[in-house]
């Protein structure tokens, strides 16, 4: 499977884990992305975000989302759309 950076983790909130990502690419819901850091390493299909507590279905580039995540991310992580090529 190919990857495409689309952004980088901003902030973490640990209830209800909710990473937030400041975009580089698009995104939308039903996407599967990858988050890669110094220890993180997960991957999974984004059912859910929020612009400003608004949900959303599709984010663009220089946006800000919030977007819930099955385990802890950290500050820093690189963000990748995860591509079928």
């Amino acid at each position: 499977m190919a990857e495409m950076e689309i952004g980088v983790v901003s902030d973490y909130f640990a209830h209800p884990n909710v990473a937030g990502i400041e975009l580089t690419g698009e995104l939308r819901v039903g996407d599967t992305i990858h988050i890669l850091g110094h220890t993180t390493d997960i991957e999974f299909i984004v059912n859910s975000m929020q612009i400003e507590h608004n949900d959303v279905s599709r984010a663009q580039p220089n946006q800000s989302v919030g977007v819930k995540v099955p385990d802890r991310v950290r500050k820093g992580d690189k963000v990748f759309k995860v591509t079928g090529q």
